[in-house]
């Protein structure tokens, strides 16, 4: 994935918003037991020089993901395409992966969803209480060969800020635009060769 930073504002809600509906993503008051697939963050210049910048993040699908190395029951994996997936029916809600986590990127699902059968999305399944959950880059439209929900969103009605595609392929619309356009990768001195990329930092 890439986002362009420079396109992203701090009032837009459309790649969370959309991302919500599209994984039944319940909207819960306290905001310490919300669960979030995308949190936007505003980043301010201290000097004052530059403007804030809107920063949204979320599971970074790293070649090395640390939350996958302290599973302790194999729940956290890597698909051969290189999605960092949960599989909901292994994972014990120990959270060790959140605390692994260096983007703060995954929620533990605190209580069972409430919202009405009619208002779900029947293409994404609802989690149980006490399994962790994040991004999965809506691996159900991947497969259907579909952008994920918040690309879509982003990309339809409003800047136009996030990118999805193979950077494996040279030849793929975003492996161009990141080797055209010097991108950045958060917290790349970890070494985990995270899979999200950013322009505009």
């Amino acid at each position: 994935m890439l986002i362009d930073v420079t396109k992203c504002t701090e009032e837009c809600t459309g790649c969370s918003d959309a991302c919500a509906k599209e994984n039944n993503i319940p909207q819960i008051e306290d905001k310490d037991r919300q669960i979030q697939y995308i949190r936007k963050l505003k980043i301010e210049d201290k000097a004052g020089k530059k403007p804030p910048i809107s920063l949204p993040v979320l599971c970074n699908h790293c070649e090395h993901p640390p939350c996958e190395h302290v599973c302790p029951t194999s729940a956290t994996f890597i698909r051969k395409d290189g999605l960092v997936l949960v599989d909901k029916h292994r994972c014990i809600g120990c959270r060790y992966c959140m605390i692994a986590c260096p983007y703060k990127a995954r929620s533990l699902v605190y209580q069972e969803n409430e919202t009405p059968v009619a208002e779900l999305n029947g293409e994404t399944p609802i989690r149980a209480a006490g399994v962790v959950e994040k991004c999965s880059f809506c691996v159900h439209l991947i497969d259907k060969g579909e952008l994920p929900a918040c690309v879509q969103s982003c990309n339809q009605s409003h800047g136009g800020a996030m990118m999805f595609g193979d950077l494996n392929d040279p030849n793929s619309e975003i492996a161009k635009k990141v080797a055209e356009v010097k991108s950045l990768t958060l917290r790349a001195d970890l070494g985990l060769k995270p899979h999200v990329h950013y322009q505009g930092l």
